[in-house]
């Protein structure tokens, strides 16, 4: 896919740059993360991928590590990846983290540039509960990862255009990393060694004593 070229009143776009938005609340960031990222910035040709930790999310019920740590770990595990800058701008918003607050806030800082939003395929199914999901779908293109995209029959024709990451299926998750570090198991394998090392150091996830 190319980047649009819009004609009329002198306005050409041939130059518009093509950046992703990734959220998550990277608690920890994983492999899978990883994977997604490489594979979005691959597919979809961006310019820049933008990595936005979550602040307050409206969405989930458990506690979240602090954010500070959450903001280093994801700094660490998307280092070594060319055109992907970890963003703090979640993090720094009062109030709870919404995706349109964001996507408004990156079209200001770029109006002329292609915005797509990844997100999973579970995270589709839910996207009409999404804060302004409507609005959202004014300012991004749709990017789902899927394991397999011909079978992806969740998206609503109100949805418009789509584009499908095909992705392995993975049997990563935070919640299940976290569990093993509660149990004293290794992740190795499941964690970029930055990442784990931060774990380590700072002793988070660890079975309350």
């Amino acid at each position: 896919m190319s980047a649009d070229v819009v004609q009329g009143s002198g306005d050409c776009r041939a130059s518009a740059r093509r950046i992703g938005m990734m959220g998550g609340a990277f608690d920890p960031p994983h492999l899978a993360h990883l994977r997604l990222a490489a594979t979005a910035l691959q597919t979809l040709h961006l310019d820049e991928l933008r990595v936005f930790p979550t602040g307050q999310a409206w969405h989930k019920t458990n506690t979240l590590s602090p954010a500070h740590d959450r903001l280093a770990m994801a700094r660490l595990a998307f280092q070594d990846l060319p055109a992907v800058v970890v963003d703090d701008m979640e993090i720094r918003r009062d109030g709870p983290t919404y995706t349109l607050d964001t996507l408004r806030a990156l079209h200001a800082q770029h109006p002329q540039d292609q915005l797509f939003l990844i997100i999973g395929a579970d995270q589709a199914r839910d996207f009409q509960r999404w804060h302004g999901w409507q609005d959202i779908l004014k300012l991004a293109t749709l990017a789902v990862a899927e394991r397999d995209p011909q079978a992806g029959q969740w998206h609503n024709p109100v949805f418009g255009p789509v584009v499908h990451l095909s992705m392995p299926l993975s049997e990563l998750s935070a919640t299940e990393i976290r569990e093993r570090l509660r149990s004293g198991r290794s992740i190795q394998g499941r964690v970029p060694p930055g990442v784990a090392d931060y774990i380590e150091q700072h002793g988070l996830y660890a079975a309350p004593t």
